[in-house]
């Protein structure tokens, strides 16, 4: 996943941006950003405040390495059943 070139930090300052009447329009052509990522960043960060989301930064980040501790004990789990149905 390609990492984004604005912290999380500048992007709901962009949203707060927009929820101070400002356009979609003109807040894309400040930051140099497209409208549909724009309203990606929106979906995600709605509602959010900036502790907010380090927070669920730190959980995402969080997930994924118990996501790859199940894999790898998974990954063990068959080769050790294996080993033990071919005797």
């Amino acid at each position: 996943m390609k990492k984004s070139k604005f912290t999380d930090e500048q992007i709901i300052g962009m949203l707060r941006e927009n929820d101070a009447g400002k356009t979609v329009e003109e807040v894309c052509r400040a930051h140099k950003v497209s409208s549909h990522t724009f309203y990606k960043w929106r979906r995600k960060f709605k509602g959010m405040e900036v502790h907010d989301a380090k927070k669920m930064r730190e959980l995402e980040t969080e997930n994924a390495k118990l996501k790859k501790l199940v894999a790898n004990l998974s990954l063990d789990n068959l080769v050790l059943k294996d080993a033990l149905g071919k005797k």
